[in-house]
């Protein structure tokens, strides 16, 4: 006896959940991932299949010690699945909201309750979160066989709403693709890559990080040596997924990941800033504090200089941050890690709308990550908890509130109340009182070199 709402799609029906005023779908598949291979169509089925629960992430260690894990080796493989809230599965096509999720290119899933599309589900729009193959599985270089898998499920699952999306109320013509920090950067990555796949995009903290051909290979290779196998196919594909996480971090010397989006000419040309397609509308921005939330404070005398040559910087930028900033360790890898980044992107793109996430959490401030709970609404999970403490603010609620209007509103419309970001750099500051500045990352542009003359 079907209880629950069913839907029709390409592969076969599907059983979802009442929520009242939202319906939801869990774990649907979408592609099948062969490994080291690109996404490939799921087989139908026949019946009804429930989609009452969320599907298996992709192969991960834990994000820290202690941490639940999100993936055991029992879960095996079968990844590529999405989760759909819908407000309304008889309208006539709601805006759609497809989340990717972030995690240094090696963690997250979608099943993550810090993920669950309900609330924003109740601003009027349809929200799809997808798994996509993360870590050496998904972004891993392999002689004979496609980099960027992980990118390649992405659009995958994009392709796979254009085909059904509007059975669940969507509108497959108004797609909004939203996504933080890894997820961020791979939006920029596919706006050039998947041509009408989507409208509009909300970039949340891009960050840097890419990988040429060769040294994707060298990380390969060191994985490969670390795992007591050759660095190819037969070697690496001989090995379990878990056996491969245990030594993936081995390449890392510096910095959080050994992964990112490798250059194949195809899908990835070079950094975020230089993938884009003025026919998306743009939405990106940063948190003022990016640095908290991903690495340590500054140590007892710190050398500014020394953090300065890591990231590519002179002595004479050091000293223009001290001069110029409270926080300067703090503002100089927030500057090298996402806000110039992000800025880039939104200095190639030209049809953007740029914002500064300015609001102090009481755990980890402004920090990377902060938007998440203000953008799904939801203030109460573990990963929430780090910033917000219980309980939390009392700006918290208002500001949310804001920030989901403005998403929703641009989803919907194209634009997200703010002006577009021009030759005055005209940004969205969110705070307790929301504003309007301009430019207000002009002492780190100069810095950086990142241009300062206005945009044409």
């Amino acid at each position: 006896m079907v209880d629950g709402p069913v839907v029709e799609t390409g592969s076969g029906r599907v059983e979802g959940l009442d929520l009242g005023d939202v319906k939801a779908f869990k774990g649907i598949p979408y592609a099948a991932a062969p490994r080291f291979g690109v996404p490939a169509p799921v087989p139908g089925w026949e019946g009804t299949r429930p989609a009452v629960e969320f599907g298996p992430a992709a192969p991960q260690l834990a994000p820290a010690p202690g941490a639940p894990p999100v993936w055991r080796p029992g879960d095996g493989l079968d990844c590529l699945s999405l989760n759909i809230w819908s407000p309304d599965l008889g309208a006539a096509g709601l805006p759609v909201m497809v989340w990717i999720h972030g995690g240094l290119w090696k963690h997250g899933s979608s099943r993550m309750p810090q993920y669950d599309g309900a609330v924003l589900a109740r601003s009027g729009v349809v929200v799809v979160t997808i798994n996509y193959r993360l870590g050496f599985e998904g972004f891993g270089h392999i002689d004979g066989t496609a980099d960027n898998r992980g990118l390649r499920d992405q659009i995958a699952a994009l392709e796979w709403v254009r085909a059904n999306i509007a059975g669940f109320g969507g509108d497959p013509f108004t797609v909004t693709v939203f996504g933080q920090s890894a997820g961020a950067a791979s939006i920029a990555f596919l706006m050039s890559a998947t041509k009408g796949l989507f409208r509009r995009a909300i970039a949340q903290s891009i960050p840097a990080g890419h990988r040429s051909p060769a040294e994707a290979a060298d990380v390969t290779a060191t994985i490969a040596r670390a795992a007591g196998v050759e660095p190819t196919w037969d070697g690496l594909a001989a090995l379990p997924p878990e056996a491969i996480l245990a030594v993936q971090d081995t390449p890392v010397r510096e910095g959080f990941t050994a992964f990112g989006p490798v250059v194949d000419g195809e899908l990835v040309t070079g950094p975020p800033w230089a993938s884009t397609d003025r026919d998306v509308d743009l939405v990106c921005g940063y948190t003022r504090e990016e640095y908290r939330g991903q690495g340590q404070p500054a140590p007892p005398g710190v050398d500014l200089a020394v953090v300065a040559s890591s990231v590519g910087l002179t002595g004479e930028a050091a000293e223009d941050y001290r001069q110029g900033f409270d926080d300067p360790f703090t503002a100089m890898l927030s500057d090298a890690l996402v806000r110039m980044p992000t800025v880039r992107v939104a200095e190639a793109h030209g049809r953007s709308w740029v914002y500064e996430l300015a609001w102090a959490s009481p755990g980890l401030g402004a920090g990377h990550g902060v938007d998440i709970p203000l953008v799904f609404g939801i203030p109460e999970t573990r990963f929430a908890g780090r910033y917000l403490g219980s309980p939390p603010p009392a700006s918290f609620g208002p500001l949310s509130a804001q920030i989901r209007r403005a998403w929703t509103a641009f989803a919907a419309t194209g634009d997200p109340g703010w002006p577009r970001y021009g030759a005055e750099r005209r940004t969205r500051i969110w705070d307790v009182e929301p504003r309007d500045v301009d430019d207000p990352l002009a002492a780190s542009r100069r810095i950086w070199s990142v241009p300062v003359e206005g945009l044409g």
